[in-house]
């Protein structure tokens, strides 16, 4: 057997990545493509190498024939790669075809060893290595039947989003025995290259078999095996991402703040929502709104912070609407004056918004990190500061105070010329949820020092849309904040989901109890796990001391890389220096909450 790879594109989406050098030339963490495909090849019991090569050709050449000069490696040239495509590369190869068993590799892939040998070692004599599709995939798709047969190719132009479940998105490593290449494939190829000209791309001609004839081609499906397909900068960095060591790609995990989406299986335990709403009917009407949402300029600032005070049942007047609390605390912080009263760990948005020496910060002594009205009095009472930052429940602590002790709190900082600032994002979490609010009318105009923040992607369960809202009948406040933030801040599909939130608001308060009974059971078996100790929480999530057997740091790191699920390293995160190793959990469903009480338990 022998290995083909066509490596004579020019890799026009990479721009300066791939001036001077083609793509297989590209270092993914430090190490060339072509270096990981002959490294893996070298290892088999393999022939020949076979490079077809086009653009910047003698730099690749020259390449390999120094780094590997033991090594049986032939050259075919496609003298016009620049007004061709691989359909064109792959026929210049024909000769080599017809002399040999074919391993056929597109070399702008990464993937790890184990998906080459699932090729080698299936007992199919002609396959196409597949994965179940994913978001991120674009190109040939297939769809198989139960015998691995390959029923159709599925052309970019007959892509249906309703049928993904069905897909398989060509991996673009291919198995061909001698015999197939002669009497089956080469055949078509040429009147393929015939008939529609040296522009195309070869897997046409296998989609073309498939059409008139069996083809003989399966589709051998490589399950949880690591790969990518590199076109752009964007798929280099999910590369970079997904081959990092495991260290590394937990750090550029972490540094992505998000667009877990891109990562092929990723179970997101480190940021927070609601696993049980929006309800599926809501989401359907959301889906059914799309184009025309997509096609409209979203309303300005009057009209969705009316929406947003319906939405809470306050006054317009009293409510700021942000793309997301981040722009409202950004906005928040940069209207404040003096000194921020905090309490470590919490959420740190806030106080980095400040210099250091703006901020005072009250730390509890105790190793649950838990505290009351009354402490938080008693530390600030005689400190010099203009404002008193509570998140409630606090993040990552889950510390929660009760609407009493908020009322003690706002009557001492009224005594005290305060500015009060409450983050209530997981209130609606805590035991009797949305009754602990203070987005109230009467309680915001008895306290015009208040303001009231809240996340609407965290107990909402729509982090995508960006929405947040600021609350206070500090008028004065909120309008020179609604005059900070942009005209259109909010999109079309955050204004109508505001619209439409009132139907659904029942919806709504059944996944705040469904998600309760769902957190005591968690906890429950959270605690049994033998080297977490799990601090109970109001909020959403679970604040854990890792008490032996791992650092904080490589609990993360294992969960990560041995069963792709990211939790929260605390230890980075002001106030847990010398404190011990905590991590944060986030609460999902029972089917994710049971995976890792399962991938911990093996631990």
């Amino acid at each position: 057997m022998q290995a083909i790879i066509l490596a004579a594109g020019m890799g026009r989406r990479l721009r300066e990545l791939t001036e001077g050098n083609t793509k297989c030339m590209l270092e993914v963490n430090g190490v060339r493509l072509i270096d990981r495909f002959i490294n893996k090849l070298s290892s088999l019991d393999l022939t020949k190498i076979v490079i077809v090569v086009g653009y910047e050709r003698e730099n690749l050449m020259d390449y390999v024939r120094q780094t590997y000069p033991a090594l049986n490696v032939e050259f075919v040239e496609n003298p016009v790669y620049d007004r061709t495509n691989n359909i064109y590369s792959l026929w210049l190869a024909k000769d080599y075809l017809m002399s040999d068993d074919t391993l056929l590799l597109e070399s702008d892939l990464i993937f790890e060893d184990g998906v080459i040998d699932c090729a080698l070692e299936s007992a199919y004599p002609n396959i196409a290595l597949v994965a179940k599709y994913e978001p991120w995939m674009d190109g040939t798709m297939i769809c198989k039947d139960a015998d691995d047969n390959i029923v159709t190719f599925i052309p970019k132009s007959a892509f249906d989003y309703a049928d993904t479940g069905l897909y398989y998105k060509t991996v673009n490593i291919y198995k061909f025995s001698r015999e197939f290449s002669s009497q089956r494939y080469l055949p078509f190829l040429e009147a393929y290259i015939k008939a529609m000209g040296n522009n195309e791309y070869y897997e046409q001609v296998l989609r073309v078999m498939t059409l008139i004839d069996n083809c003989e081609i399966k589709a051998v499906d490589i399950a949880d095996r690591k790969w990518y397909e590199i076109d752009d900068v964007q798929d280099l960095r999910i590369a970079e991402t997904i081959f990092a060591d495991d260290e590394l790609r937990l750090e550029k995990i972490q540094h992505s703040f998000g667009g877990y989406w891109r990562y092929q299986s990723l179970v997101d335990f480190c940021y927070l929502v609601n696993p049980y709403f929006p309800s599926p009917k809501m989401v359907y009407e959301l889906k059914a709104n799309f184009d025309n949402l997509l096609r409209q300029y979203p309303s300005g600032m009057g009209v969705n912070s009316m929406l947003a005070a319906r939405y809470f049942g306050i006054r317009q007047e009293y409510v700021c609407v942000g793309n997301g609390a981040a722009e409202l605390i950004k906005s928040l912080m940069e209207n404040f004056t003096g000194r921020l009263g905090v309490t470590y760990p919490t959420f740190e948005e806030y106080p980095n918004r400040l210099l250091k020496s703006s901020v005072e910060v009250f730390r509890p002594l105790n190793k649950d990190f838990s505290y009351t009205a009354e402490d938080l009095i008693s530390y600030f009472d005689d400190k010099d500061i203009s404002a008193l930052l509570l998140v409630n429940p606090d993040n990552p602590s889950g510390n929660f105070i009760s609407r009493d002790g908020l009322e003690v709190l706002a009557e001492w900082s009224v005594r005290k010329n305060l500015r009060f600032v409450v983050d209530e994002s997981f209130v609606d979490f805590s035991e009797n949820g949305c009754h602990n609010t203070l987005l109230d009318n009467a309680f915001l105009s008895r306290f015009p020092n208040i303001c009231v923040m809240k996340s609407i992607s965290k107990s909402y369960g729509v982090p995508g849309l960006r929405l947040g809202v600021l609350a206070s009948s500090d008028t004065e406040l909120i309008s020179r904040m609604k005059k900070d933030v942009a005209i259109w801040n909010i999109n079309s599909f955050a204004e109508y989901y505001m619209q439409i939130f009132n139907k659904y608001e029942a919806d709504y308060v059944k996944s705040c109890e469904s998600f309760r009974s769902e957190r005591d059971i968690f906890f429950r078996e959270l605690s049994e796990v033998d080297f977490i100790r799990v601090i109970p929480s109001q909020a959403n999530y679970f604040l854990c001391e890792i008490t032996g057997r791992f650092t904080a740091k490589q609990l993360t790191r294992e969960l990560l890389s041995s069963f792709n699920i990211l939790i929260k390293d605390c230890s980075s995160k002001k106030g847990f220096e010398n404190s011990g190793e905590y991590v944060r959990i986030a609460i999902r469903d029972r089917k994710d909450n049971s995976a890792l009480v399962t991938a911990l338990r093996s631990l």
